[in-house]
C-alpha cells in the first residue's frame, strides 16, 4: 500500500493530466453522440457540394413538421360539431305555450285553431331538435346529432336554431300575422334540446390525428438521392432530412454505436493530443502547471457543450453562441498564440456537430483571429466598442459573402442572422470580462484587469506603504516607471512588471528606518548593529513582503516579484563591511533567499531596482558616469548568474541598458558638455 501511495505521489502530475485528458475526451464524445450527427452538411436552396449520394439502405421520406401541422389544422377545422339531443317534456311546453295563447283573449274558434297549430309546430320542432345557434364562423355543411348514443349526421340546413325559427314558422303557416305571433312566442319561450358536446368532437379529432402518417413515401436502397452540383430544392431537402434521421436511428443500434464511439474518440483524442504537444513544446510553463492546463481544457469543453446544446435544442441560434470568448479569455491569462491555437482546435471539434460546417468554421476562426488582434487592452472601455464592431464586421461580411456564393443574390438574406451576430458580439465582450473575474478566483490566476486594479496607488496596501515608508514608496514608483518602459521596449508584459515593481518592497514598511531612503533625520540605525545583524534586517524585508502580500490576498504572480527582485544576490555593503573584521565570514549569512528571476518580467524588475537604488549614490552624475554605472551593475548581475534562469536574451538586456541610461540622464537633466 505504501509503495502504491509513493508511486501516485511521484507521478501525481502525469496522473492528473491523464484524468483531465480522459474526462475531457469522455464529455466531448458523449455530447457529440447526443446529436447523432449526419456526416453531410446541407441547407435548402444551396448547392450539393459532395459526390453523388445514393441511399445506403431503405428509408421512409418523412413529412416536414410544417406539413404535419397543416394536416393537423385541417383535421381540426374540418371536424363537424356535435349536438347531444336532450329529452324534453313536450306536454309541459304545450301547456305553457297554450296558456300564453289563451291569455291573448282570442275567440273560441281562433283559440282552438291556434292551439292545434301550436301542437303541430312544437311536435315538428322537437322531433328534429332545437339548438341555440351554430358556432361562430362555422363553415362545414354538416353537423352530428347524438341521440341515445346513436350518431346521425345532418346537413346544416336541417339544423333548427333559434335564429331559424321565424323562417321555419313561415314555411308552415301562410298567415303572416299568425307566423309573426308564433315566431316571437317560440324565440322567447321555447327551450333548446340540442346541446353542444365537445367531448365527442375531441375524441373524433384525436382519433383522426392518431392516423396521420408521418411518412410520404419510401426511398429504396441504391436509389440516387441527389447528384453533385444539384440545387437542394424542397423535395430533396425533405429526403436528405429523412436520410439524416434514419442514419441516426441506424447508428443507434448496438453494433453501430460502438464504432461511432471509437471514431469520435479517436478524432477528439487527436485534437486534445495536439493541444498537449503544442503546450509541451512551446509553452512548457503552462503544460507543467496543472491549474493552467485545467483552465484551458475546461473552457474547450464548455464551448463544445454550449454549442452542442444549442444545435440540439435551438439550432437556429447557432451564431448566437459567443465562441470568441475562448481566445479572449486565454489571451488575458496567457498570450495570443495560445488563445488562437486553442480556439482553432475547439472550432475544428465543433465542425462535427454543426450544419454547414465549412461556413461555420471559416466565420468562427476569422472572428477569433480578429478578436485576438483587435482586443489589445481589455482594461479600456473604449476598446470594447471597437472590438464588438470588428467582430460584427467579420461575421456580417463573411455571412454575406457565403450567401453570394450560394445564391448569387442578396435579396433573400435572412436578416435575423445579422441580429444574432450583433448579440454574439455584445455577449462575447460582456461575458469575457465576467468570466475572467470568475476564473481568477477559481484558478488563482491574474489578468490585465486585476493588474490594473493592483497598480492603483490608492489601494489599501500601497497607501500604507506611502504613509509608513514614503522613501520606499517613491523608490517603488521610480522603479515601476523604469521597469514599465523596459518591458515595452522588449515586448514583455508591462502591466505585470509595473504591478510587481509597486509591491516589490512592501516588506520594508515593517522596519522602514533601517533603509536609507526613509532615513530623513540623518540618523543611521545600522551604526549600532553588527554587519550580520544589519544584513539580516535588510534580507528580512523580502520575507516580510511575501508574508504581508499573502495576508492582503496579493496574487502569486506579484509575490514572485517580491521573492525574486534580489534573487540569490549578496547584500554587498554589509558583506564587505564584515570582511574587514573577519575575512572568513560566512557569505551565506549575507545572501538573499531568492529564487533568482525566472521570467523576462522578474529579470527586468531586478535590473531596474538595482539601477534606480544605486543611482542615488552618484555624485555629480555625468553621461559617462551613468553609462559606466548602468553597465557595471547589470554586467555584475549577468556574471553572478542571477539572470541565468530568466528567458531573456543578451540583445534584450542591451536594449534595456540603453533605455535605463537614457531615462537616468533625463532624470538628472544632463546636457551635452560644452568645451571650455
Amino acid at each position: 500500500m505504501k509503495n502504491i501511495l509513493n508511486y501516485i505521489y511521484r507521478n501525481s502530475t502525469i496522473i492528473y493530466k491523464s484524468v483531465i485528458f480522459g474526462s475531457a475526451l469522455f464529455l466531448i464524445v458523449y455530447l457529440f453522440l447526443q446529436l447523432g450527427q449526419f456526416r453531410y452538411d446541407f441547407a435548402k436552396n444551396k448547392i450539393w457540394q459532395y459526390k453523388d449520394l445514393s441511399a445506403p439502405f431503405d428509408f421512409a421520406i418523412k413529412k416536414s413538421q410544417s406539413s404535419i401541422e397543416k394536416e393537423k389544422d385541417s383535421i381540426i377545422k374540418n371536424t363537424p360539431v356535435f349536438y347531444e339531443k336532450k329529452p324534453v317534456d313536450t306536454d309541459q311546453i304545450l301547456s305553457e305555450t297554450g296558456m300564453l295563447i289563451k291569455k291573448r283573449n282570442f275567440d273560441f274558434k281562433t283559440s282552438s285553431k291556434l292551439l292545434r297549430t301550436n301542437r303541430f309546430l312544437i311536435q315538428r320542432i322537437y322531433k328534429e331538435g332545437l339548438a341555440a345557434s351554430l358556432p361562430e364562423s362555422y363553415h362545414l355543411p354538416v353537423v352530428n346529432i347524438v341521440d341515445n348514443q346513436r350518431f346521425k349526421e345532418i346537413s346544416v340546413d336541417r339544423l333548427l336554431t333559434k335564429n331559424k325559427l321565424y323562417s321555419f314558422v313561415v314555411s308552415n303557416i301562410a298567415n303572416d300575422t299568425l307566423a309573426n305571433f308564433f315566431a316571437n312566442l317560440y324565440i322567447t319561450h321555447l327551450p333548446v334540446n340540442l346541446v353542444p358536446n365537445d367531448i365527442y368532437r375531441k375524441e373524433l379529432i384525436n382519433r383522426s390525428l392518431s392516423h396521420i402518417s408521418l411518412n410520404k413515401g419510401v426511398v429504396k436502397k441504391g436509389s440516387v438521392i441527389i447528384k453533385k452540383g444539384q440545387k437542394i430544392n424542397t423535395q430533396k431537402y425533405e429526403i436528405l432530412n429523412s436520410l439524416k434521421q434514419a442514419a441516426g436511428f441506424y447508428r443507434s443500434k448496438a453494433s453501430q454505436k460502438y464504432w461511432t464511439y471509437l471514431g469520435y474518440g479517436i478524432l477528439v483524442a487527436m485534437v486534445l493530443l495536439m493541444l498537449l504537444l503544442f503546450l509541451k513544446k512551446y509553452r512548457p510553463e503552462i503544460y507543467d502547471n496543472n491549474i493552467k492546463l485545467s483552465l484551458i481544457i475546461f473552457n474547450m469543453v464548455l464551448m463544445v457543450a454550449l454549442t452542442t446544446i444549442t444545435v440540439k435544442y435551438y439550432p437556429a441560434y447557432i451564431f448566437v453562441v459567443p465562441l470568441v470568448i475562448l481566445p479572449l479569455i486565454l489571451k488575458a491569462f496567457f498570450d495570443a498564440r495560445v488563445g488562437l491555437f486553442v480556439h482553432v482546435l475547439t472550432i475544428l471539434l465543433l465542425g462535427f456537430v454543426v450544419n454547414n460546417s465549412f461556413e461555420f468554421i471559416f466565420l468562427q476562426i476569422m472572428a477569433g483571429i480578429v478578436s485576438i488582434l483587435t482586443v489589445s487592452e481589455m482594461t479600456k472601455r473604449s476598446n470594447l466598442f471597437t472590438s464588438v464592431g470588428n467582430i460584427l464586421f467579420v461575421y456580417i461580411i463573411g455571412y454575406l459573402s457565403f450567401h453570394l456564393i450560394y445564391e448569387a443574390d442578396l435579396s433573400s438574406i435572412d436578416y435575423s442572422v445579422l441580429w444574432y451576430f450583433i448579440v454574439n458580439g455584445v455577449l462575447s465582450i460582456a461575458l469575457s470580462h465576467q468570466l475572467i473575474l470568475v476564473y481568477e478566483k477559481l484558478f488563482g490566476l491574474v489578468s490585465d484587469v486585476s493588474l490594473l486594479e493592483l497598480t492603483n496607488t490608492n489601494s489599501k496596501l500601497l497607501k500604507r506603504l506611502s504613509d509608513k515608508a514614503p522613501g520606499t514608496f517613491n523608490h517603488s514608483m521610480q522603479v515601476a516607471n523604469l521597469a514599465e518602459s523596459a518591458a515595452n521596449a522588449i515586448n514583455a508584459n508591462s502591466l505585470l512588471v509595473r504591478a510587481g515593481a509597486l509591491y516589490h518592497d512592501i516588506g520594508k514598511m515593517l522596519n522602514p528606518f533601517y533603509f536609507t531612503e526613509n532615513q530623513t533625520s540623518g540618523v543611521n540605525y545600522h551604526d549600532d548593529l553588527s554587519a550580520e545583524d544589519s544584513a539580516r534586517i535588510i534580507i528580512q524585508h523580502v520575507l516580510d513582503g511575501v508574508e504581508l502580500a499573502r495576508k492582503n490576498n496579493i496574487p502569486d504572480r506579484i509575490i514572485d516579484f517580491i521573492r525574486t527582485h534580489h534573487g540569490r544576490g549578496i547584500v554587498q555593503y554589509f558583506y564587505k563591511k564584515a570582511l574587514e573584521n573577519n575575512p572568513d565570514v560566512d557569505i551565506e549569512k549575507f545572501r538573499y533567499p531568492g529564487p533568482n528571476p525566472f521570467s523576462k518580467e522578474t529579470a527586468i524588475l531586478m535590473m531596474a531596482d538595482s539601477v534606480e537604488a544605486a543611482s542615488k549614490s552618484l555624485r555629480e552624475p555625468t553621461a559617462e558616469k551613468i553609462d559606466n554605472f548602468v553597465d557595471k551593475i547589470i554586467d555584475h548581475q549577468l556574471h553572478s548568474g542571477l539572470l541565468d534562469n530568466a528567458n531573456i536574451t543578451l540583445k534584450e538586456i542591451s536594449t534595456i541598458k540603453k533605455l535605463f541610461k537614457k531615462k537616468l540622464k533625463n532624470i538628472y537633466h544632463l546636457r551635452v558638455e560644452y568645451p571650455e
